[in-house]
């Protein structure tokens, strides 16, 4: 009976404190208010696959194109021509005459009479002191630049004094071994030698790295001297497959350092006879197959007159069809001819490359008297407007001592 009465009071007790546990819990508040068991933060909770959030995946990011840059537009080349002196000395003059004219361009010399105007890094150069310090090209460069003027770099290819005399084995040499020389200019480097080939090549790659925009070649040809006075090698292949194959060449050679334009000096002559093209080794034909641009050098005073003194032939010259008795009096329609009959002949060779860009006269060469003029604004203004006339758009002034009729250019609009 007692153990019974016992046994009931622990059950009691037992109930009662079990209540008061429950209602304990019932009354906790807080994020897990709904009756989940309360993680503290040493502990984690394990979650129900039921329960758990499918996690958002993060998204890739897609970037922003880089917008493609406007092509530029091919500079329509209003320039003149400077030697490495000229540059050295009066640079800033010509940056300025073409910031208040319509020049937006610069011919400047790289290599002229054997050297190169700057200190060049080629080997060969380098060996043989093929080099002048005349301007620091660098800084020619960015001023130019600074002041949105194109620059292109002129050399001057086979007429080369410097590595000819240096190295006798590249240079074009007469019958008896010796060689061969073409007056106060000197000796020549012969076309068909590799070595000139490349020297030439390395020199216009080594321009386009420095910045130079384009590279135009000039004496890209063979000299006027008779068969019977020199000798260029045993079996050599035509004068005009050598000049076209060094273009070609140098173009490629160029372009793959540089997409810039090349262009070649040829004389005017070429355009009316293949006769003389030949000789000299530009053939209109083949000239402009490979490059971007043919210069002309058209000058009126350059084509013979019907005079026997200098530049006279007692005939004169056909253009286009047209005879000049005195081509130096009527520079207007010397080039305009010229330009009409050199767009005649493109139009018939397929796949022609070549634009065509002249050098026009600004000198006076003073020949027998009523066969010259002095030339000055009219006349350097005549001979722009005759290409303009013929449909071609760039010039540039040619005078070698470059004292340029300035008011003969117009003024910066």
């Amino acid at each position: 009976m007692i153990k019974r009465t016992i046994l009931k009071i622990l059950l009691i007790v037992f109930t009662a404190m079990l209540l008061v546990s429950c209602t304990a819990n019932t009354n906790q508040g807080g994020p897990n208010a709904s009756g989940a068991p309360t993680v503290t933060p040493t502990q984690t909770a394990e979650p129900t696959p039921d329960s758990t959030p499918t996690p958002t995946p993060t998204p890739t990011p897609i970037p922003t194109p880089t917008p493609s840059p406007e092509p530029k537009e091919p500079v329509k080349v209003k320039a003149v021509y400077l030697t490495g002196s000229t540059v050295a000395q009066s640079i800033d003059h010509y940056i300025e005459l073409a910031n208040n004219t319509e020049l937006n361009a610069l011919v400047i010399d790289i290599k002229e009479n054997g050297y190169i105007n700057y200190e060049s890094q080629i080997p060969l150069a380098q060996e043989l002191s093929l080099y002048r310090k005349v301007y620091d090209v660098k800084e020619v460069l960015k001023k130019c630049h600074d002041n949105d003027i194109f620059v292109i770099g002129r050399i001057v290819v086979f007429r080369d004094k410097g590595l000819s005399s240096a190295k006798p084995e590249y240079g074009i040499i007469k019958h008896n071994g010796t060689l061969w020389t073409e007056g106060k200019h000197g000796s020549w480097t012969n076309p068909y030698k590799s070595e000139v080939i490349d020297y030439n090549i390395e020199i216009a790659k080594e321009a386009v790295e420095l910045g130079f925009d384009e590279i135009q070649f000039d004496y890209v040809r063979f000299p006027t001297a008779s068969s019977k006075t020199v000798n260029y090698g045993e079996d050599v292949p035509e004068k005009t497959d050598a000049i076209a194959g060094f273009l070609k060449k140098a173009n490629e050679e160029i372009k793959k350092v540089k997409d810039v334009p090349v262009s070649a000096d040829i004389f005017g002559i070429v355009i009316e006879s293949d006769r003389d093209g030949k000789s000299i080794g530009q053939l209109f034909d083949r000239i402009g197959m490979d490059i971007d641009y043919i210069c002309p050098m058209i000058y009126p005073s350059h084509y013979a007159n019907a005079s026997n003194g200098m530049f006279g032939n007692g005939v004169g010259q056909r253009i286009n069809g047209v005879l000049f008795t005195a081509p130096d009096l009527e520079p207007y329609n010397v080039i305009y001819q010229a330009l009409l009959k050199t767009k005649d002949r493109i139009s018939e060779i397929p796949g022609y490359k070549a634009n065509v860009r002249p050098y026009l006269q600004d000198f006076t060469i003073k020949m027998t008297e009523g066969y010259y003029q002095n030339y000055g604004k009219q006349q350097v203004r005549d001979q722009i407007q005759a290409v303009y006339d013929a449909g071609y758009e760039e010039w540039i002034l040619w005078d070698g001592s470059n004292t340029y009729t300035e008011s003969a250019l117009l003024p910066n609009d």
